[in-house]
């Protein structure tokens, strides 16, 4: 902990990017979020590098109006592929931040999402996180070793909410024309979306496939909830990939027979079939896993990252 003095009106900033909103926060040197703000995407996997920084500066902007910009001592900024085939453009996207924020490099870290969401769970270092929102991704941590599984974009990461909703999107369609079973998705999907026809869903979900396929995964699970068939089918499955991915990570740091946290992360745990699929199928791999649910959302993971770059 940091005495009185030397946190006197000093802040620390958190970005959590992902591949529908980015979240960020102002905190102080305690960890104490004080602000809070949402803006647009920043996976530059699927938007690009520059709508990527242009979302992040939105967010840092709106959190530290009326605040002196010498009072930030550390930002760390989270984003989704950035230690895949994005490493390279970490410089750039720090100088791009310092340019444009008037704060100076020195104080600007770009990092992993995963460790992110791995750190707003646990202080431990050595462990996995399993991350299931609009993508999915496994990250384990073992002294020196590293194990990244999936993260690969949206045309894989089988078991997240876009692949559960591209799922949901052909079943919906078989129904639709006769091909496939009847399905409450449908019926959740024309009602939340007040849509009459086919025409109409298509011409949605093709408006903006990265905004509209993932949100699939909400209809489809409302649906398991009153035991639809086709839906819990496709839940269940998602569950059993991303306890593939978490078992394959786990197996990779040798942590069968040891005690490790492992931090779930994103709205596909929000179900209930996918969550204890997923638990079951990775305590038959290592029985003495402890499942993590953070409280807190990823961004104080990125905080205390910040902090820990001072």
């Amino acid at each position: 902990m940091w005495n009185s003095k030397s946190i006197q009106n000093k802040y620390v900033i958190g970005i959590d990017g992902g591949g529908t909103k980015t979240l960020t926060a102002l905190a102080d040197l305690n960890g104490k979020i004080l602000r809070k703000a949402k803006t647009g995407p920043s996976n530059p996997r699927n938007i690009g590098v520059e709508k990527s920084i242009s979302n992040v500066i939105q967010g840092i902007e709106k959190v530290i109006k009326g605040i002196k910009k010498q009072k930030i001592v550390s930002i760390f900024v989270a984003l989704p592929a950035i230690e895949e085939e994005y490493k390279s453009k970490k410089k750039e996207i720090k100088v791009e931040l310092s340019s444009a924020l008037k704060i100076a490099q020195n104080k600007i870290s770009v990092g992993s999402d995963q460790l992110a969401a791995f750190r707003a769970g646990t202080d431990e270092k050595n462990g996995l996180v399993l991350i299931a929102g609009t993508g999915c991704v496994a990250h384990g941590w073992k002294g020196n070793k590293q194990a990244k599984i999936s993260g690969w974009g949206y045309l894989a990461d089988e078991g997240s909410a876009f692949w559960t909703g591209h799922k949901a999107y052909q079943i919906i369609l078989k129904n639709l024309d006769g091909r496939g079973p009847k399905t409450l998705i449908t019926k959740w999907t024309f009602k939340k979306w007040n849509i009459k026809n086919k025409q109409g869903l298509v011409k949605k979900i093709y408006s903006n496939p990265i905004k509209f396929i993932p949100l699939l995964s909400i209809f489809t699970d409302k649906a398991c909830a009153k035991k639809d068939k086709p839906a819990c089918s496709i839940l269940k499955q998602a569950g059993q990939e991303l306890a593939l991915t978490a078992n394959t990570a786990i197996k990779k740091l040798n942590f069968q027979k040891q005690s490790f946290p492992l931090v779930l992360v994103g709205s596909m745990f929000k179900s209930k079939i996918v969550l204890n699929t997923v638990k079951k199928q990775i305590k038959k791999t290592a029985p003495k896993v402890k499942f993590i649910r953070p409280k807190a959302e990823p961004v104080l993971g990125a905080v205390k990252l910040a902090i820990e770059q001072i």
